[in-house]
């Protein structure tokens, strides 16, 4: 019961009851990202959306469904895949907040040790 009551009126746990509604009555399938995220445009419009497979986070669409998300670009990656350079990393979620964020050397959430100064910083004082 309380699940139900949760996918009625929350929308930042999971797609709504009238989004899943929406996407039956008007939404077509274009395609789906590695992370199981399915991608939708309307039938007799032009509204894009996506349907999260877990957690709803923006971070979590990839840079070639965000162009088309956005109408940067018109074809889906499906119809058109993306060229992927030696030099591209996989896609990421943005870690921050989460237990696999990154913590730079000195900050009191990775080893706490700050380094010391190297001796090149005067600390300002008024009048002197």
């Amino acid at each position: 019961m309380f699940s139900l009551l949760k996918r009625i009126f929350t929308w930042w746990h999971d797609s709504t009851i009238g989004t899943w509604v929406f996407t039956g009555l008007n939404g077509e399938k274009v395609g789906e990202d590695d992370q199981g995220n399915v991608y939708y445009r309307e039938k007799k419009g032009k509204k894009r959306w996506v349907m999260f497979n877990g957690e709803i986070e923006a971070s979590r669409v990839p840079p070639e469904w965000h162009a088309w998300l956005h109408y940067t670009i018109d074809e889906t990656p499906v119809e058109r895949p993306p060229v992927v350079k030696s030099w591209e990393k996989e896609h990421q979620p943005n870690l921050t907040g989460t237990v696999e964020a990154y913590y730079p050397t000195g900050s009191l959430n990775a080893a706490g040790d700050r380094p010391k100064t190297t001796g090149d910083y005067k600390a300002w004082t008024p009048n002197s």
